[in-house]
């Protein structure tokens, strides 16, 4: 059984980006489904439509490739912050990925923001996970 929603949901993408799956299917969770959203905004996936199947609630995400090869638009996706580590990182300290081609998601107190977020309003938090 497995207690972190967000490893689970990040895991499901990668897999899917190897065997170039058009959707998947993750457990909706306030904190995955403000992933998915900042993952559209940011342009590395289509979207996420929420909806209930046997009395759960689940997320489809469409996935997004680049040309005849689908090469996805997403290249590495990592959990930072973990249940047994978790790293947290004032506004200063935030890593850029791969120079602000990347993104990293920090969980704040003004909720799940992008790294550049962060950097702007200037508060810190703790780093869940980036997507280059």
């Amino acid at each position: 059984m497995n207690n972190d929603a967000i490893s689970t949901a990040l895991t499901a993408t990668r897999n899917a980006n190897t065997r170039r799956k058009a959707t998947i299917r993750i457990p909706a969770t306030k904190m995955t489904a403000r992933i998915a959203q900042i993952s559209a905004e940011e342009g590395f996936i289509r979207g996420a439509v929420k909806h209930k199947d046997n009395g759960k609630e689940f997320s489809d995400v469409s996935l997004k490739y680049l040309g005849k090869k689908k090469d996805p638009y997403i290249a590495v996706v990592r959990r930072i912050s973990k249940p047994g580590l978790r790293v947290y990182s004032d506004h200063r300290e935030i890593p850029k990925i791969l120079g602000g081609m990347g993104i990293a998601i920090s969980s704040t107190s003004h909720g799940l923001i992008t790294d550049r977020e962060a950097r702007h309003k200037k508060i810190g938090g703790e780093i869940s996970c980036r997507i280059w």
